[in-house]
């Protein structure tokens, strides 16, 4: 008789102590913030190609690798630089408005290319300050990831680097010519 009635006070105790712990949880969520607004999600391409999905609700985000539902290897998208111009051919000199004609060939480019997904990267050369080129190399990526956006396009990223990635010397006019460049990389699948 004993033995039950341990067993019988433990079960009452467990009760409780789940009852106390369910009143506790319903006072807290009661508490709670409530958040407003909605919940942002997409893809997101890395570096490498790879697509990962994303969500955030204001709170806290997360992100998970898409993977092959068959496979379970992560999708990834094949990408390579699809236009590398010069911007002497889209803008004038210290100027991040498009040309008529800069303007007619991207978006004759955009139209064409049938990429899944674009990302737009401006350079400069080191003639001004690494402030004032920073500034210019973005508002040119703008332009031109605003021209592919016109004709329907995709553009996952678009950057700014001004001068911090030159593909020539700075020291000379020819090599400065090459390093003002908008890079457009094409993602495919």
């Amino acid at each position: 008789m004993k033995l039950l009635s341990k067993s019988l006070k433990l079960a009452l105790g467990a009760t409780a102590l789940t009852a106390g712990l369910f009143g506790a949880t319903m006072a807290m969520a009661q508490q709670a913030p409530q958040i407003a607004g909605k919940v942002e999600w997409g893809i997101w391409v890395d570096d490498d190609g790879c697509m990962h999905w994303w969500a955030d609700g204001g709170l806290e985000g997360y992100m998970l690798d898409r993977v092959h539902p068959d496979t379970g290897k992560p999708v990834c998208l094949r990408k390579n630089s699809c236009l590398v111009e010069n911007t002497d051919t889209l803008f004038a000199t210290d100027s991040a408005q498009l040309t008529a004609t800069g303007r007619r060939r991207l978006s004759d480019f955009f139209s064409k290319s049938g990429a899944f997904g674009y990302a737009v990267y401006g350079h400069t050369d080191s003639r001004a300050s690494d402030e004032y080129n920073m500034g210019l190399s973005e508002r040119r990526a703008k332009a031109v990831a605003d021209v592919a956006r016109s004709v329907g396009a995709v553009v996952e990223r678009e950057m700014g680097f001004g001068e911090r990635q030159p593909i020539a010397s700075n020291a000379t006019a020819a090599g400065m010519q090459q390093n003002r460049r908008v890079e457009v990389v094409c993602y495919r699948w």
